[in-house]
């Protein structure tokens, strides 16, 4: 009912109506209570029955992040509250307190956690709680190319459902062109925590497979220059490859397959009982044998596992060692042609190497530039060489060489005006001068302070011609370099940090963003804790204070590492 003044007012307005006025008004009140109803169902039905959910991310490039943030974001759409973590600040006590956990997580070189994830991976594996009031989900994200495809997030997804945690859906391994299936995976997630209904586990609808994502790239070498002066302890190369339609961005690499060598196939299958001229498929390849073993499978040294598989094929006792493929061949012989064949089917694939790319688009249209350390060291008074490294200082001019584009969205350059600070020793030096490049192409307006390392001035000061150019033309605005041999006791490029320390400081506190490239141990290592001596000391915090400090540059996006 109507009180009095509305009924007033209404009995008014339909006096003075006409009768088609009075049609219209019938109609246009019907809508706008049909309307209100439908916006009443849609409330009703769209108040998921789950209202929190945890998702933890473990990512060495980027990709996990980003996916789970973007999960997050449509988990809190549809009003469920996502709480969003990187593993390495999960609080670790927290698992056996979750109700619902998902979580996205890469595998890294030989089937590894990222560093991001590492003790995350440890304490469930190491611990024994029990996780029954636990609910959850794993997607892991892979590259084919390599040998342990998504060991991690299997890893993780089998050690949770042992601790008694109720699988929710089933593990979703991805490629490297993982958006659809992942955004088909998370909707079958979202669905069931709307209905909130016990169900048997999921499987989420399976999406049309598109091929990898990843574009081969077919090369040609146009230039393989030696860095280092006659001398040296080392030797580094600058190598510069041309392509059609090339996509990439500095802080980006590229990833190469390395060849056998002929020579040492030849000489393998010289001495074994093989069908020479028998072509075998290899992922939709008909290969010769030697274009197998020279081209796709790794026969330098085996990881233990198919050592294991080769000792049970010849039914013989091996003892754990590095061992190169020929030398099981020769020492553990197979008996015939078709013990040969079953062996060469547990044979890994020869995982991909990456290399940063020195070089900027904007710069180097349609070329691609890597430094490249051949990798040398000693097994059993022998020396040897790294497979990939080798091959590359060997490669001459008009080589072909495929490789793919490695992306990385964790280490960007930051906007134009922004100033950066580059710590990159030996060839961890390569992206700072993608970097520099690129900056200097665009006109960036930024500053730049670039610390270089290596072990003597005279042989081993890698770009130094162009590194002074730029510094003469004021792009590089400061540059650093400790050269470790140089005197008797060693200096390296942390120690030109804390030299310059107050500087360092200032350019932090005015927005700079850190940069750190090169080995992992202990260069890496050593660097990040100078850097937190410096904020402790020049920012006169406490060492929790300063670490505070530290990861709130992490999570600004303004300290990036890519570390190997």
């Amino acid at each position: 009912m109507l009180g009095e003044p509305k009924l007033k007012v209404l009995l008014e307005l339909i006096k003075h109506c006409s009768h088609d006025e009075l049609i219209w008004m019938n109609g246009y009140i019907a809508g706008v209570l049909a309307n209100s109803q439908k916006q009443e169902e849609v409330v009703v039905a769209s108040k998921p029955a789950v209202g929190k959910i945890t998702i933890a991310y473990g990512t060495e490039t980027g990709n996990s992040k980003k996916l789970a943030t973007e999960f997050a974001a449509k988990a809190k759409k549809s009003g469920i509250n996502a709480k969003l973590v990187s593993l390495d600040q999960y609080r670790l006590n927290d698992l056996s307190k979750e109700e619902y956990f998902f979580t996205v997580i890469s595998t890294q070189g030989d089937g590894e956690p990222p560093a991001a994830a590492k003790k995350f991976y440890d304490h469930i594996h190491q611990n024994s709680a029990q996780l029954s009031k636990l609910k959850y989900g794993v997607l892991a994200l892979g590259d084919t190319a390599y040998p342990q495809f998504c060991k991690v997030g299997e890893d993780v997804d089998s050690q949770l459902n042992k601790l008694g945690a109720e699988r929710l859906i089933t593990l979703l391994k991805c490629d490297t062109d993982y958006e659809t299936e992942a955004d088909t995976w998370f909707a079958s997630v979202l669905k069931q925590l709307s209905s909130g209904e016990k169900q048997a586990e999921v499987v989420a609808p399976a999406v049309a497979r598109k091929p990898s994502g990843k574009k081969i790239y077919s090369g040609t070498i146009l230039s393989n220059i030696n860095l280092n002066d006659k001398g040296s302890n080392k030797q580094t190369h600058h190598i510069e490859i041309a392509a059609e339609d090339l996509h990439y961005e500095p802080g980006d690499s590229i990833g190469i397959v390395p060849h056998n060598s002929e020579t040492l196939v030849q000489k393998i299958l010289a001495n074994c009982c093989c069908d020479k001229v028998k072509k075998y498929n290899y992922r939709n390849e008909e290969l010769t044998v030697s274009e197998l073993m020279t081209k796709k499978l790794n026969i330098s040294f085996l990881p233990d596992r198919v050592v294991k598989k080769y000792a049970t094929i010849v039914q013989q006792d091996i003892p754990e060692t590095k061992i190169s493929f020929g030398d099981l061949l020769r020492v553990y012989p197979v008996k015939d042609a078709a013990q040969f064949d079953e062996v060469l089917q547990v044979l890994e694939p020869i995982t991909p190497r990456l290399y940063s790319i020195a070089s900027s688009p904007e710069a180097h249209s349609g070329e691609v530039h890597i430094t490249v350390a051949r990798d040398k060291f000693w097994v059993n008074d022998e020396i040897k060489y790294g497979l990939c490294s080798d091959c590359l200082s060997q490669w001459p001019v008009n080589t072909r060489i495929d490789f793919y584009v490695h992306h990385n969205d964790q280490f960007r350059l930051p906007q134009d005006d922004k100033d950066v600070i580059m710590i990159g020793p030996g060839t961890g030096i390569a992206p700072f001068r993608s970097f520099l490049a690129h900056r200097d192409a665009t006109g960036a307006s930024g500053r730049n302070w670039l610390f270089f390392g290596d072990q003597h001035f005279v042989t081993d000061f890698l770009y130094q011609s162009e590194l002074q150019a730029w510094h003469d033309t004021g792009l590089l605005t400061r540059v650093n370099a400790a050269f470790s041999r140089d005197q008797q006791q060693k200096i390296y490029v942390q120690h030109k940090m804390k030299k310059h320390s107050t500087d360092f400081f200032n350019w932090i506190e005015n927005g700079a963003y850190i940069y750190l490239c090169g080995a992992k141990e202990p260069m890496s290592v050593d660097v990040e804790n100078t850097l937190l001596e410096i904020i402790q000391s020049e920012g006169n915090y406490s060492k929790d204070k300063a670490e505070d400090y530290l990861n709130s540059l992490k999570e600004q996006g303004r300290y990036l590492k890519d570390v190997y």
